[in-house]
């Protein structure tokens, strides 16, 4: 195939647009703004997860504390009737009066011990609600970084996408005033290798990077400036193009 030398040169601008297209691609899924946005995404659901294990606990101390305050009512309430009837002097019967007197005793020490246990259940509930209310501050701080991440990994994106749309809209302007013929063999090789044209720099091909043997290089140096040539050794369009 042959083909004007300014033609070939759009090629080496065409490859130049594409790796540009790919480098963007990467970037837009290597974001450091969204590593930093799931980074905090782990630690919000890390709070959160803490905050639920200790809210369940809270309900189980406050059910604990509610049936603790109903023990402790019902003795009491026990032990006022009983001890109301002491007061009132209406039994006279000895061991009736004993066995109220060792029912109260039954009764104080048992108020005594459902009064211990209550004050060691709220005080464990004392901890826990103050443990809440730091993970609370915690969820709360995060959830402030997360959306500024957010914020910042949506602009990172904005960016990267607009310079995307900028490089494809050059991209198929400069592809549009390449012949047709020309422009169908650099895609297929960018679709066979990922790059479809490479410079000649020095002995060494622009696009796989190897060094061409001497045989190759003289054929290469021989063709004329209008011969489409191709690497032996990865198939891309080789660009023989001076500075000028």
């Amino acid at each position: 195939m042959k083909a004007e030398v300014a033609q070939q040169r759009s090629l080496l601008d065409l490859a130049g647009l594409d790796a540009e297209l790919g480098r963007l691609a990467h970037r837009a899924t290597h974001l450091p703004e969204q590593q930093r946005y799931q980074e905090l995404e782990t630690s919000q659901r890390a709070v959160a997860d803490r905050l639920a294990v200790l809210a369940l606990g809270l309900e189980d101390l406050d059910a604990q504390i509610a049936k603790l305050e109903s023990e402790v009512d019902a003795v009491r309430k026990r032990e006022d009737r009983d001890r109301g009837l002491l007061d009132s002097g209406s039994i006279s019967d000895s061991k009736q009066l004993a066995e109220l007197q060792h029912e109260l005793g039954t009764l104080e020490r048992r108020q005594a011990s459902l009064e211990d246990s209550l004050l060691d259940v709220m005080e464990r509930r004392e901890q826990l609600a103050a443990q809440q209310a730091g993970e609370q501050s915690a969820l709360d701080a995060v959830d402030a970084d997360l959306a500024a991440a957010r914020q910042a990994r949506d602009v990172a994106l904005a960016d990267v996408e607009q310079a995307r749309t900028d490089s494809a809209a050059r991209r198929a302007e400069l592809a549009a005033g390449v012949d047709a013929e020309l422009l169908a063999l650099y895609e297929r090789q960018r679709s066979a290798s990922g790059i479809g044209a490479g410079r000649l720099m020095g002995g060494r091909c622009g696009a796989c990077r190897i060094e061409l043997d001497r045989g190759e290089l003289a054929r290469i140096t021989a063709a004329p400036a209008d011969d489409v040539l191709r690497c032996g050794e990865c198939g891309a369009i080789l660009l023989r193009l001076t500075d000028s």
